[in-house]
């Protein structure tokens, strides 16, 4: 079966070639030094029609494994929280769906309020003075506060704590040496970091990056890791849980000059990964270097309430060299997800969610008959030590329709036998129980 939609026929590329000014492929791309061509055809098969394609698709799609399918107590960053149906009623509004960067604010009053009542929000949670309309995610607005310091400090570094995201830890180490920066981590020990250990890395940094709860399911003492900061002159940056934030106080309660971090437990699925929204927000001294746009509240000429992009300083909107950031993919979509969500929780809503975690973390702890890898407290994760590597335990468990976890031993030397357990107010007792009863039959 063969569909009128597939372009690029032989008279297609004739046309083109023709309108161009050529007479072929290989005298279209010339000037591109042949050292660097492929210097042959792609191994593409031929092809498909219409439902032939569609059938293809829905086999592929039919390998992947979902939280539907299979019970997961799988974190590490990414975590599933109940996504409430509104979030998803709202987010398919044409209005909303197929908008872009509002530019002509008498157009695009909803975004812009959109955006606006997502910046207070995040400011409300995180107890800082402003927000930008979202970051491209939870380790890119690393990178992003790593420019707000160079530009607002005379350090020379970038300390960041071993118990960070792995993944923001190695964004962070490919964009610091642009921005003319040494790195340097500081251990965790014994599942969290030492404070004076930090403050003495702090010595001439620029910046501290730590997390809260940090990645290895531990509460860090973040006042005193965000006082090691400052007392040393660095900017204390906060990579925090949205989702924590109605248990947990916020970082701009305990001193931190800026709060960053992945917005996807907040209003969006897993999604396999991506993709979803990082938050940045700031006190208002550094509201000129911080990145992407921020949307404003004004009136009109008839004194009625309205909205403006009051600042736009990504590098399409402004001079490369004066732009706070390279970054101009639109999350904003994303972010309203997580608007949506954190409105219809509210204050009491979004207490209720960590005090369920915190209730069901502490269950876990107890009924798992593992050794937990750490004594501090948790919020939602715990790491628990395992007989076997980590990571054969899961292979075992999966075979009986369990995802027991993360296997610490991908990112962390010496914690090949720890296993990381989320669990979010999406699961129940029941499903504690069978993940103990499953683990005790692989680890037996």
């Amino acid at each position: 079966m063969s569909s009128g939609y597939l372009s690029l026929t032989d008279e297609d590329r004739a046309e083109m070639l023709a309108a161009i000014g050529v007479d072929t492929i290989a005298e279209l791309f010339e000037q591109i030094p042949p050292a660097v061509r492929f210097g042959r055809d792609l191994d593409v098969p031929p092809a498909l029609g219409e439902a032939e394609l569609m059938r293809h698709l829905e086999e592929l799609a039919a390998r992947n494994v979902d939280t539907g399918k299979e019970l997961s107590f799988v974190g590490a960053g990414i975590y599933d929280h109940y996504v409430p149906s509104v979030a998803d009623v709202v987010l398919s509004r044409g209005e909303f769906l197929t908008a872009y960067t509002p530019y002509q604010p008498e157009m695009s009053q909803g975004t812009l309020q959109a955006i606006f009542e997502y910046q207070t929000v995040i400011c409300e949670l995180t107890g800082m003075d402003v927000s930008n309309a979202s970051g491209y995610d939870g380790t890119t607005v690393a990178a992003d506060a790593c420019f707000v310091a160079k530009h607002v400090s005379d350090g020379k570094k970038i300390v960041l704590a071993e118990a960070l995201n792995p993944q923001v830890r190695e964004v962070v180490k490919t964009y610091a040496p642009g921005f003319g920066f040494d790195v340097v981590e500081v251990p965790q020990r014994s599942g969290v970091t030492d404070p004076e250990e930090l403050g003495a890395a702090a010595e001439d940094a620029a910046a501290v990056f730590f997390q809260q709860p940090n990645f290895l399911g531990c509460l860090e003492d973040a006042p005193a890791l965000a006082a090691a900061a400052n007392d040393r002159g660095a900017l204390s940056v906060a990579h925090v849980d949205l989702m924590s934030l109605g248990v947990l106080e916020a970082p701009g309660a305990y001193g931190c000059d800026l709060a960053i971090g992945e917005g996807q437990a907040a209003g969006n699925w897993p999604s396999y990964g991506g993709p979803h929204y990082g938050f940045f927000a700031a006190r208002t001294d550094y509201v000129r270097r911080m990145p992407g746009r921020i949307v404003g509240q004004t009136v009109d000429e008839d004194g009625s309430r309205g909205f403006v992009l009051t600042l736009q300083t990504r590098e399409q909107h402004i001079r490369r060299e004066k732009a706070t950031s390279n970054m101009t993919t639109n999350q904003t979509l994303l972010a309203l997800a997580g608007l949506a969500t954190l409105s219809w929780l509210g204050p009491e809503g979004l207490r209720e969610v960590g005090e369920t975690c915190l209730a069901l973390s502490h269950y876990a702890r107890e009924r798992i008959g593992l050794k937990p890898a750490f004594e501090a407290p948790a919020f939602k994760e715990i790491a628990f030590r395992t007989p076997l590597p980590a990571r054969e335990v899961i292979r075992r468990a999966r075979e009986h329709g369990v995802n027991p976890g993360y296997a610490l031993g991908r990112d962390y030397e010496g914690l090949e036998d720890v296993l990381l357990v989320a669990v979010t107010e999406k699961k129940s007792v029941e499903d504690i129980d069978r993940l103990a009863a499953v683990l005790a039959e692989v680890c037996a």
